[in-house]
């Protein structure tokens, strides 16, 4: 498996859940000079979940044995420094680990720990959450 990164100068991060483009924590990739690299998917081995009480909302990501999905997700690319400020920021129960894309590649992106999920709702079906997002929101007639 290869790792995805937009220059060698550079480290491929996935985001899966807020820090979307256009999601509320995006501005925290955008003040880091992050570049958008491209969308894709996991592999079918994660379930997405909403956690619980988070605010902004936030789902948290983890890989499964069985059962699983694939999941939109986003992979960015920061430099070394950038990359270390953001990951010294994530709060628990949220982490970095390494990711199984489409097409065999890995990268290094957000995971939760399988304790935070307990009692969360598994999203999975929705495919990612900007879809899960949208579902929340209330659809106006057309008049």
């Amino acid at each position: 498996m290869t790792s995805t990164s937009a220059s060698p100068d550079t480290i491929p991060l996935v985001v899966v859940g807020a820090h979307l483009t256009g999601m509320p924590l995006n501005r925290e990739l955008q003040a880091l000079e992050a570049t958008l690299i491209k969308a894709t998917r996991t592999t079918p081995d994660y379930k997405l979940y909403a956690l619980a009480g988070a605010v902004p909302p936030k789902p948290g990501l983890l890989r499964v044995a069985s059962e699983g999905t694939g999941i939109d997700v986003e992979v960015w690319a920061l430099t070394p420094a950038a990359f270390g400020l953001f990951v010294s920021r994530i709060p628990s129960p949220l982490g970095i680990g390494t990711l199984q894309l489409e097409g065999g590649e890995t990268a290094k992106g957000f995971l939760v720990e399988a304790v935070a999920v307990e009692g969360a709702r598994d999203i999975s079906g929705f495919g990612g959450w900007r879809n899960f997002i949208a579902s929340l929101t209330p659809v106006s007639a057309a008049g």
